[in-house]
């Protein structure tokens, strides 16, 4: 299509709907339009809604209305195809403002000018033009950096549950993340959705208070936000990403919870749709739709920019065997997963070490890149920590004082690792040297011979047993 049938198309006006069903609304005898095509609704009021096309047949096309439905009804709303897909104005400017998942300012300052208009579902990376992520990303939390490396370009999910302090690791990833030894600028691209205003109001003052709000930028699709909105937020976080990373060389790490509020979205749509449901009543397009959404991540050949993506997600009844965690696992990276026993203990962040992992981590660790030390050393915290898990059933079966003086060793190591490598404080920034330095002290508390996934060079270094 040309620009001037694409103007003509976009100028022709439908008047009276056929069909409003919650965020959807049905028009009959339109001209044929186009999946994702951008739609602009008028109320009778004259107040102007974007919509986008959902669904398109000889008899109707089915539209779903961002800022809802209130307030249209059957004879006098209006309607105009844009013959486009939804575009997003992206600017380097965007840094430092909080928008909502359309990309509207929320500060009540006025908007910056755009650089260029992006499709928000943007443009598939050619999988041979990809580059094998490598450079490991600082979060200066022990238990990530030591024993599941956050890689540049990797996505690698946070599998939590309702109650757990995931958005408190969320801020704090997004306060300290940094690459070391990279000369391109780091930013965030922080997106939430379906989150309360009080959840929001503490993202924005943690960023403010820490000074890091302007290598920040926020989309927030709060609660009370049609729930529909919350499809396209993501979209448009990702956008923006996708310009500072390959159009500025920015490295980018794109944080967005709460992934299962989006999913739950979907699904309401998909029911709204009368699709036939699938697990648990979502779609059965659920995993493709979230691998677009997660495929937008990564390094280009030729472009020092890249994309690292942390989703965040709540497991329902801390399932891990539901589909959205189960999905997300097969299109990601590894998982990093929230343990409510160590919670309950008040650790932070309380992060299981022993289901969760860095699929990409062995190539971004090590001589030159994090310490030659590392590989082995997140090896043997493994292994040895797996052990306390065996010594601690054991000891609710016998009890504690029939336990070997091995036994009680492996007993103090695991609470030594649990109450200092695991837990720190939410302000706490460890270096990766610190982190290895109290792995080492962790291990110190076991006999040497037990550390048998180590090099005797490094045991010769850093072991400091029987001082």
């Amino acid at each position: 299509m040309n620009e001037l049938d694409r103007k003509k198309l976009s100028a022709r006006e439908y008047r009276g709907l056929s069909k409003i069903d919650g965020s959807l609304v049905f028009m009959k005898n339109t001209h044929p339009v186009g999946y994702n095509e951008l739609v602009e609704l008028i109320d009778p009021d004259g107040n102007h809604r974007i919509g986008q096309v959902l669904d398109t047949s000889d008899q109707a096309v089915c539209v779903q209305v961002f800022e809802g439905t209130s307030g249209l009804n059957l004879p006098d709303t209006k309607l105009h195809f844009m013959s486009e897909p939804i575009k997003l104005g992206v600017t380097e400017r965007m840094l430092g403002r909080v928008m909502d998942g359309m990309g509207n300012m929320r500060d009540g300052i006025a908007p910056p000018k755009a650089d260029k208009l992006c499709d928000i579902n943007g443009s598939p990376i050619n999988p041979t033009s990809r580059e094998y992520p490598r450079d490991f990303i600082q979060t200066g939390i022990s238990v990530i950096d030591g024993l599941t490396t956050l890689i540049q370009g990797q996505k690698l999910p946070i599998f939590s549950g309702n109650g757990l302090p995931h958005n408190e690791l969320a801020a704090q990833i997004a306060r300290q993340a940094k690459v070391r030894g990279s000369k391109s600028d780091f930013c965030i691209v922080f997106v939430a959705m379906g989150i309360k205003y009080d959840i929001a109001r503490y993202f924005i003052s943690s960023f403010e208070q820490s000074g890091v709000l302007d290598k920040v930028a926020l989309f927030l699709s709060l609660a009370d936000d049609p729930s529909i909105e919350r499809l396209i937020t993501p979209k448009s976080g990702l956008t923006l990403a996708e310009h500072l990373a390959f159009d500025l060389d920015k490295q980018v790490l794109v944080i967005m919870t709460d992934m299962t509020n989006y999913c739950e979205a979907l699904r309401e749509v998909s029911t709204l749709r009368g699709e036939i449901p699938s697990r648990k009543g979502y779609p059965g397009y659920l995993y493709s739709n979230l691998a677009e959404l997660y495929e937008r991540s990564g390094k280009i050949q030729g472009k020092t920019g890249s994309i690292t993506q942390l989703p965040i997600l709540t497991m329902p009844n801390d399932d891990i065997t539901h589909p959205i965690p189960d999905l997300t696992g097969y299109i990601t990276e590894g998982q990093i997963v929230f343990d409510r026993e160590l919670h309950s203990k008040g650790i932070y962040p309380p992060i299981s070490s022993l289901p969760s992992l860095s699929r990409l981590m062995k190539d971004g660790i090590g001589k030159g890149m994090t310490r030659e030390d590392h590989p082995h050393l997140a090896n043997q915290l493994f292994a040895s920590y797996s052990h306390v898990k065996e010594v601690r059933n054991l000891a609710s079966v016998i009890g504690e004082e029939e336990l070997t003086e091995l036994d009680h060793k492996y007993i103090d190591f695991g609470d030594f690792f649990e109450k200092k490598f695991i837990n720190q404080a939410s302000d706490e920034d460890r270096s990766i040297e610190q982190t290895l330095d109290l792995g080492w002290q962790a291990l110190s508390i076991l006999p040497e011979e037990e550390l048998q996934r180590l090099t005797d060079e490094e045991i010769s270094e850093h072991y400091k047993g029987g001082e």
